[in-house]
């Protein structure tokens, strides 16, 4: 039976026009499927379903999500990664509660960068945040005097100077949060010349989030990444301390934040 399915043209263009007709027919597609961005389940025989395409290297993912959840794709990631999260959705391997990977934070030069996942309230709302904080300065490509940029760099890219954790931040389009079976594995932004998405942050091995925070992801369907300098935040043992830690942050004009839609396989 046909299937309600949304094949873009950069997607068309990486599996093929005769593989991309057998999925339209419904030959190589599932009926149903659980969504790789939120996670629910859906029909293509009932509902506008996108396919997305997760290329690494050397291996080619192909999975489904609801057309209101994220369009038909292409996403670029590191080989590591993409066999991470095949890893993670056939039960092989664990992962760490939390850890720091190495980067490239609007800059070519390698950066390292703590990644912490935490609920956020605000306006009595639960929103499922990631707080990251380099290790070190960050410095902008060819300077020489050894100012931390970190923050001017993130505004560059679109994120929000937060005066005050009192409300969501705007939507930073082209970027997303890339969630597989439940675990972390990373940030994503527009690579370059519009040339789909590649890795801002991956973690080094699938990340754990509590069951709370997947819930809530699933709910807004987006998280919250908000972001300070070395030395800002720290390693907070609870969310109660996390959150004074941001809010000062916020006050002294320390703190960016933008807010991603969920992406996975």
């Amino acid at each position: 039976m046909p299937r309600m399915l949304d094949v873009s043209d950069d997607v068309r263009a990486e599996i093929g026009d005769a593989e991309a007709d057998r999925l339209l027919a419904g030959e190589n597609a599932p009926g149903t499927y659980d969504c790789t961005s939120c996670r629910t389940p859906g029909d293509s025989e009932q509902e506008r379903t996108s396919t997305v395409l997760f290329i690494g290297d050397e291996t080619a993912v192909l999975a489904f999500a609801h057309s209101t959840c994220l369009p038909s794709q292409v996403v670029q990631v590191s080989e590591e990664q993409l066999q991470g999260a095949v890893r993670s959705i056939t039960g092989d391997g664990g992962a760490p509660a939390a850890a720091p990977s190495p980067a490239a934070p609007a800059a070519p030069q390698q950066a390292v960068l703590g990644v912490t996942s935490g609920l956020v309230l605000i306006a009595g709302e639960l929103h499922p945040a990631l707080v990251v904080e380099p290790t070190g300065p960050i410095a902008r490509p060819g300077a020489t005097g050894g100012f931390d940029e970190f923050l001017t760099l993130l505004v560059e890219q679109g994120f929000t100077p937060t005066a005050q954790v009192a409300e969501v931040p705007p939507v930073l389009h082209g970027w997303s949060v890339l969630l597989a079976a439940g675990q972390l594995h990373a940030v994503l932004q527009p690579g370059a010349g519009g040339a789909g998405q590649v890795a801002w942050w991956q973690a080094h091995q699938p990340l754990q989030v509590t069951d709370g925070w997947r819930a809530a992801a699933n709910k807004t369907n987006s998280v919250l990444v908000l972001a300070a300098p070395s030395g800002t935040i720290g390693r907070q043992p609870r969310e109660d301390l996390l959150r004074d830690a941001l809010d000062k942050a916020a006050a002294n004009g320390l703190l960016v934040g933008a807010t991603m839609p969920l992406a996975g396989t």
